[in-house]
């Protein structure tokens, strides 16, 4: 069953490279409390994921944050080690977190997982947006077209804000 708003993130809990190496954050620590905007990608340095999707978050994160945000996380299903080159590359460290579902358990659990076997990229996540505030999903936004973020870019999520 997908997840869709009005209904509580899972527990669950992602692997990042932080300021002392790796850490891990749960659902419960990243949205108790705040307002969340998540955002996955099928995969860290893929060509729509690299030079589309995460590039509109990041040239938009001010405005978000101006309409009462408190973080912004890309989720993907790679290691943490990948997210953290990633972020390195985007200029995103330190401005976004770059969250590792390295099972793709969450990503499972809020039912949008995309088998990617034919690709050689295994079990990955769709490319969706949402919002969470104080861990109850109040929009999702999920892209049916592989390759092309319409749905899920930063402009939708600045109209639902």
């Amino acid at each position: 069953m997908t997840i869709k708003p009005g209904d509580k993130l899972p527990e669950a809990s992602f692997k990042y490279i932080g300021k002392d190496g790796p850490a891990e954050i749960s659902t419960t620590e990243l949205c108790a409390g705040k307002t969340v905007v998540l955002f996955a990608v099928p995969g860290a340095f893929t060509p729509t994921c690299h030079a589309n999707h995460l590039p509109g978050f990041l040239n938009q994160l001010d405005n978000i944050k101006a309409k009462g945000v408190d973080e912004v996380a890309v989720i993907s299903v790679n290691d943490m080690f990948v997210m953290d080159a990633w972020s390195e590359v985007t200029g995103g460290k330190d401005r976004i977190l770059f969250l590792a579902d390295g099972s793709g358990q969450f990503t499972k659990a809020i039912g949008l997982e995309d088998d990617r076997m034919e690709a050689g990229m295994g079990i990955r996540s769709q490319r969706y947006s949402m919002i969470v505030k104080d861990g109850v999903v109040t929009a999702l936004n999920v892209d049916e077209v592989r390759g092309q973020v319409e749905a899920s870019g930063a402009a939708r999520i600045l109209e639902q804000l």
